[in-house]
């Protein structure tokens, strides 16, 4: 017989709460579908171009916004966004011109992470510079240009 506590349970050695293993399947959905897009190199208007062409395919889960700067406030050198690939609107866009280069790094799971960079492909011409693969994760840095 299994030992119980108030409001655990104890399977296979590990005691568990209730609602934990919900949340870990919620939570592994998320490792496997969620990609975090950090953008460098590139002014307010390139980084929401960018933002805008991911926004139309997939769930903006977060977003530090490249909104209106006060005059006196430094530039960010990085605007961050997170995406779920496995829900969106899945619209398709049309070509974006950026005014520059556009650095790029795109952190999540193996699948959503190649889901995204055929994404950004698609709309922009893209250099890879490196790729990083984890146990679970893998990190792409690109180059956006217009096409």
């Amino acid at each position: 017989m299994t030992p119980r506590r108030e409001g655990c349970w104890k399977r296979g050695g590990a005691i568990r709460t209730p609602g934990s293993e919900e949340m870990s399947a919620v939570y592994d959905r998320h490792i496997d579908t969620d990609v975090t897009v950090q953008l460098s190199d590139c002014d307010r208007q390139d980084a929401q171009a960018v933002f805008d062409v991911l926004d139309h395919v997939y769930r903006l889960e977060d977003m530090t916004s490249p909104g209106p700067r006060a005059a006196t406030a430094p530039a960010p050198t990085v605007w961050m966004a997170t995406f779920d690939t496995a829900e969106g609107r899945r619209e398709e866009t049309g070509p974006v011109q950026l005014t520059g280069m556009v650095g790029a790094l795109l952190t999540g799971g193996y699948r959503a992470v190649d889901e995204v960079e055929k994404t950004l492909a698609a709309t922009f011409e893209i250099q890879s510079l490196q790729s990083v693969s984890g146990d679970q994760e893998t990190e792409a840095r690109l180059l956006l240009a217009s096409r």
